[in-house]
């Protein structure tokens, strides 16, 4: 998979694409992350990318034309861009369901806001999806695209040592994860459940799910009762 991002600080994202499993994944050609300067694309010798907004207030508005040219640039028409995402505390929340179709596509685009954001006009003729990853502010939109790049990436065949992990973690059918454990089995003592020592892979698969279901309810009950109406259960809630 191919992901570009347009940022006004392409440096950023050299730590976190190196490290872990970004860096193994960029390494054995599986994704292909690419973070443009959009300064490249100012028309100015001193490669204003920013300006006041219409009608007053603080701080500062990314201009829209950098964005149509570099798009126009890295795909040769506006029409011809992959899925893109702007980066805004305003759009969609970020889910599991939404990484999944994300991980879908062929290729990204992540536009990084800065400032009070992006002229409106990038939003309305370039953006496919507006995308939040929580309700807060943050300097600019690098975090949230790392954060995007990284949950993607993590879905794409070949980037994860056991692609069944995906679909056992928490999120992928609506519920958190059940509790996990390790090694030694008594400590400090706390002991691991015994079922899990069992070996009767049946009835350990029925606790982590009933485990998953009572953490989901107990701590997100939000997602609880979403998960409960997708499997047709009546609420009791």
């Amino acid at each position: 998979m191919r992901i570009d991002v347009l940022t006004l600080f392409p440096d950023w994202f050299a730590g976190p694409l190196d490290a872990s499993l970004l860096g193994r994944a960029r390494s054995s050609g599986i994704l292909d992350v690419r973070p443009h300067d959009l300064r490249r694309w100012a028309t100015d010798r001193h490669r204003t990318v920013d300006d006041l907004p219409f009608g007053g207030g603080a701080g500062m508005l990314l201009k829209p034309e950098p964005f149509f040219a570099a798009v126009e640039a890295l795909y040769g028409s506006v029409e011809n861009r992959p899925r893109t995402v702007v980066l805004t505390p305003s759009g969609q929340r970020l889910t599991q369901r939404l990484v999944q179709a994300l991980a879908g596509e062929p290729a990204l685009l992540l536009l990084c806001g800065r400032y009070e954001g992006i002229d409106e006009r990038v939003h309305a003729a370039l953006a496919t999806d507006e995308v939040s990853v929580g309700d807060y502010v943050l300097a600019g939109g690098e975090v949230a695209a790392a954060v995007v790049i990284e949950a993607v990436a993590r879905l794409l065949p070949g980037v994860m040592g056991n692609d069944s992990s995906a679909h056992e973690e928490s999120f992928a059918d609506g519920l958190l994860e059940y509790p996990q454990y390790t090694r030694p089995a008594e400590f400090r003592g706390m002991s691991v459940p015994d079922i899990l020592r069992s070996g009767d892979h049946g009835r350990v698969a029925a606790w982590r799910r009933d485990q998953a279901v009572e953490r989901t309810r107990t701590g997100r009950p939000d997602l609880y009762r979403a998960w409960r109406e997708r499997h047709g259960a009546p609420r009791s809630d």
